[in-house]
């Protein structure tokens, strides 16, 4: 298959002018105490040493 671009020069894109330094204002704005607390509760936790042994000692029997 072989496809013709109509433009060549929609392929050259001009690179992205970023300054040096990132724009703080929004994040020195932002009021943190609107913030809701809360209580993080791991999903999947990790075995113990304890259970990975009786899982083990469950295996070779």
């Amino acid at each position: 298959m072989n496809a013709e671009i109509a433009d060549p020069t929609l392929l050259v894109r001009s690179p992205a002018t970023i300054s040096d330094k990132p724009d703080m204002t929004e994040i020195e704005k932002f009021n943190k105490s609107k913030l809701k607390k809360t209580e993080t509760q791991e999903k999947n936790p990790l075995p113990s040493k304890e259970t990975i042994e009786q899982e083990k000692q469950a295996g070779e029997s």
